[in-house]
């Protein structure tokens, strides 16, 4: 493959990232605090030894996929009424206790476990300040989650939810949907803005993502149909050459 080839190869790999980033996006439009992703490319610049750039001509420029950036802004908040949906109006993260270690996540939609243990959506146990599980007794029936993360019934309080923010949230490691892994030491979220009874939305916008993808997709096509010509072009130079040898 000469080197044109190489730069549209490179190009059409780069369409192909952005249109799975983006499937994953408009797959996940209605799970609760999802983050949408956006690639990141770059141009790399090969400079062509022994070679002078014709006049108005340009470096042999590829396609770079460098990473994946998180778009960070909150999704819209939605009243369900479930006293066990929490939101986080504001900045921070639910903790929660999972067998690969401490998690984080947004995700505030909860369950009681059959052990009256608060659980999120894959059955993790969310964490109070102390780092313990938030349990109810059996005979906890009204529970109430206040602004500042406290958890209490009619027989008093259980505990209080840890939420927690993080320098750079851009370096943590996605797990799955809604969880999140880092290295960094969690700075604790002193008067965190919670609201029971409510869920934050996914923050995907369908119809831009549909347009993204549209836009992509016809790109990726014009790369492939251009690859296709270039492909023919080079067969063609090869058989004229083998043509005039014969």
């Amino acid at each position: 493959m000469d080197q044109t080839g190489y730069v549209l190869l490179s190009r059409a790999s780069a369409m192909l990232r952005a249109t799975d980033v983006l499937a994953t996006n408009m797959a996940n439009a209605d799970t609760p605090a999802f983050r949408a992703n956006r690639p990141v490319f770059a141009t790399q610049l090969q400079q062509q030894r022994n070679v002078r750039t014709a006049v108005g001509g340009q470096p042999v420029a590829y396609a770079l996929d460098r990473a994946t950036w998180r778009d960070g802004a909150s999704g819209p908040l939605s009243t369900t009424g479930n006293p066990l949906d929490v939101a986080i109006n504001g900045p921070g993260f639910f903790a929660v206790e999972t067998p690969r270690g401490e998690r984080f996540t947004r995700a505030g939609r909860f369950t009681l476990g059959g052990d009256g243990r608060l659980m999120d959506m894959e059955g993790n146990a969310v964490l109070d300040t102390g780092g313990r599980p938030i349990t109810f007794a059996p005979n906890d029936s009204r529970i109430e989650i206040l602004g500042d993360g406290t958890v209490r019934t009619e027989n008093g309080q259980v505990g209080k939810l840890r939420v927690v923010r993080f320098a750079d949230e851009q370096s943590m490691q996605a797990e799955g949907n809604r969880l999140y892994a880092t290295e960094q030491q969690p700075e604790t979220v002193a008067r965190p803005n919670l609201l029971q009874g409510s869920l934050e939305g996914s923050n995907v916008n369908s119809v831009l993502e549909m347009t993204r993808l549209t836009s992509d997709v016809r790109a990726f096509q014009m790369v492939a149909q251009f690859m296709e010509t270039e492909g023919k072009r080079s067969s063609d130079a090869v058989s004229r050459i083998l043509g005039r040898a014969a």
